[in-house]
């Protein structure tokens, strides 16, 4: 099967690569010189979304930007996915590349992953930065669970699998378009090219999977905030205005100690669809400061 080529182009110096992986394989794209940056992607987009921040990133960076496990072009295994095991394949890709210390910038089911990274490899973070998703386990997460927009949490399974098999387009523009402050700036050429990666076999299945670990990784959450631990690097907490907003802020001063917070103006929760250069400018002046 061809796979579909990305809408935005990264910079002609990043390859990509197959990174195996805590028993999976990564599609990882890497490129750039400098302090290591890892960026990570979110349901209803991979990798590929943040391309525009990779390419600013890498004037002063090494970048990476991996495809987390069963989305965009990495493999699609039956297991794995509950986001202690998936911040194990971040470890991984890491020691592949032989770097041993990060800037980590997440985004949606991105924060999960990144927010059990810090847990479990906290030495290895210079700074962490979460964008517009909650944590599970973590702050108001009950009350969060409440708002009828998050009826997908629960969506999944064999049958769900069936009714959306050969509609990838259909379900998933209910994402961009009930999640964005305005709905045109998730462009048709985005739409189109997530769809056809979400329909490649096994996409769909993984991506309900992601969301069945929620219980899960609110329990591997709480406990260990049950234990007294907290996150003592720098972290910046960046909410969409039109929809998470300041509550990401929130979410994080209830893991960790030292948390700044900026809203992404005029942006609901795709912020590098709908507003990449303020988040651009937002994430890199928060990295590059000493």
């Amino acid at each position: 099967m061809s796979h579909p080529t990305t809408t935005r182009s990264f910079p002609d110096d990043f390859r990509t690569q197959e990174i195996q992986t805590n028993g999976t394989a990564l599609s990882v794209r890497v490129g750039g010189n400098g302090p290591a940056v890892v960026l990570l992607h979110g349901y209803a987009e991979t990798g590929d979304m943040w391309a525009p921040m990779a390419a600013d990133l890498a004037r002063d960076h090494r970048v990476i930007v991996p495809d987390l496990r069963g989305l965009g072009l990495s493999s699609k295994p039956d297991h794995g996915y509950d986001k202690k095991t998936q911040a194990a394949d971040v470890a991984g890709v890491l020691a592949a590349f032989g770097v041993d210390r990060i800037d980590l910038v997440a985004h949606d089911i991105g924060n999960m992953v990144a927010f059990q990274f810090a847990v479990q490899h906290p030495e290895q973070i210079r700074r962490l930065v979460m964008i517009d998703a909650p944590v599970p386990g973590v702050g108001p997460w009950d009350e969060i669970l409440k708002s009828p927009l998050l009826w997908h949490f629960r969506f999944g399974g064999p049958d769900m699998e069936r009714l959306v098999a050969g509609r990838e387009r259909i379900y998933l523009d209910r994402f961009w378009n009930e999640f964005s402050a305005d709905p045109a700036r998730f462009d048709e050429a985005a739409r189109v090219h997530y769809a056809q990666l979400y329909a490649l076999p096994g996409a769909m299945r993984a991506g309900f999977a992601q969301f069945a670990a929620f219980d899960q990784d609110a329990a591997d959450n709480r406990a260990w905030l049950a234990t007294g631990a907290r996150l003592r690097m720098p972290v910046l907490a960046v909410g969409g205005e039109k929809s998470f907003g300041a509550t990401m802020a929130v979410v994080m001063r209830a893991a960790a100690d030292d948390v700044r917070e900026s809203v992404i103006p005029d942006s609901g929760h795709w912020v590098m669809e709908e507003n990449p250069q303020t988040t651009i400018d937002v994430v890199r002046g928060f990295i590059a400061d000493d």
